[in-house]
């Protein structure tokens, strides 16, 4: 057992690489956990607004902690496609079949998820969906993919709001389809710019300090970009409101109101908010894999509920339901769940390693793909 222990911290210790060599990334596992239970954090504690109060930013988990799953799943895409140098002939082929063997679990799980009929807006089917559509764009380099979601950044929420006013006067949200590309809650149309974003971060070397220094700068000036533009556009086209977003105008008939594109608040769909949160998860990304390097044993038990994210994610959704849980006013609710999942997820990952669903979607998209 003391060998073990042994063995266990000197993996720990390791100072992560971004490569696509098997090994696991520290710090992505680190951000990962961080998305999981923010996530959690939104759905079971009351965020209220953010402000410049401390007291506020418990709200910083609305919204941002989905975006950065969003873009680390376009992170993970690109190591399995073969991170700072993408596959190319028949590797590549195998690659794009591990990613739609594992759309197609994630999608499965999600839509089991649904049927359990809880409060929480499942993210898994969009997931899978995200997966899919980056597949074309998996021999692209950085730059060419920052640019491809700069314009679905501009482009998506227009795009979105014209289709969503067209299904939902068909047919309420327009059925499965428009539900995920553009009228649910987390819209393919325009989160497809996330995982773009994360394409383009996993094409570079994350074991560089330039790297990550990068990551982190650009990322703030993104952030900044995007909420001091939400901000000022609401302060000119609709002060004192409370913005839906795109969302406003599905229902609507006639001009459209440029008040539905202002705004950086979460799930709105604005550019303001893409560029803003996209921003914020960049930073994340960075600064975890600083953190991970610097103390990977400290790490440790949230970095586990990032290697088992898909497991701990369905974990708690299943607790969720068969406790009864309600979305609760305090966060008491939401401190139980975390400290159970840091615990279980950091034993299973010590004792067996990988978490069952991550086992399924590993074994299951290798045996597809081939040899």
């Amino acid at each position: 057992m003391t060998a073990q222990r042994d063995d266990v911290d000197r993996v720990a210790a390791r100072p992560s690489r971004g490569t696509a060599g098997g090994r696991r990334i520290g710090g992505l596992d680190l951000a990962r956990g961080l998305a999981v239970l923010g996530m959690f954090g939104a759905h079971l504690g009351d965020t209220g607004e953010l402000g410049w109060d401390p007291a506020t930013w418990k709200a910083l988990v609305d919204g941002r902690s989905s975006i950065l799953f969003a873009t680390l799943a376009g992170v993970s895409i690109a190591l399995i496609s073969g991170g700072r140098t993408p596959y190319t002939g028949r590797e590549l082929a195998r690659a794009r079949t591990r990613v739609l063997v594992r759309a197609a679990w994630v999608f499965a799980i999600g839509g089991v998820l649904e049927l359990l009929d809880t409060f929480v807006a499942v993210i898994l089917g969009v997931y899978a969906v995200l997966f899919v559509l980056a597949l074309p764009f998996l021999r692209w380099p950085p730059a060419r993919l920052l640019t491809a979601a700069g314009v679905v950044a501009l482009a998506g929420p227009p795009l979105t709001l014209a289709v969503g006013q067209y299904a939902t006067e068909r047919d309420g949200e327009g059925g499965a389809f428009a539900f995920l590309f553009f009228t649910g809650y987390y819209p393919a149309a325009v989160w497809v710019a996330f995982v773009l974003v994360g394409l383009a971060v996993g094409r570079l070397d994350l074991g560089a300090a330039r790297v990550r220094a990068v990551l982190v700068a650009g990322g703030t000036g993104a952030a900044a970009l995007g909420y001091l533009g939400g901000w000022l556009s609401t302060r000119q086209l609709a002060p004192g409101q409370d913005l839906n977003g795109i969302e406003a105008g599905f229902g609507a008939s006639g001009p459209w109101d440029a008040a539905w594109f202002a705004g950086a608040q979460p799930h709105t769909s604005t550019t303001f908010e893409v560029v803003g949160s996209g921003g914020v998860a960049v930073v994340v990304i960075g600064a975890c894999l600083v953190v991970a390097d610097l103390l990977p044993r400290l790490t440790y038990p949230l970095a586990s509920v990032g290697a088992l994210a898909l497991s701990v994610y369905t974990a708690q959704l299943v607790a969720i339901a068969a406790l009864d849980v309600d979305s609760s006013d305090d966060w008491v609710t939401w401190l139980r769940f975390t400290l159970t999942a840091l615990l279980l997820a950091s034993v299973w990952r010590w004792r067996l390693g990988r978490g069952p669903l991550e086992r399924l979607l590993t074994w299951s998209s290798q045996r597809v793909a081939g040899p």
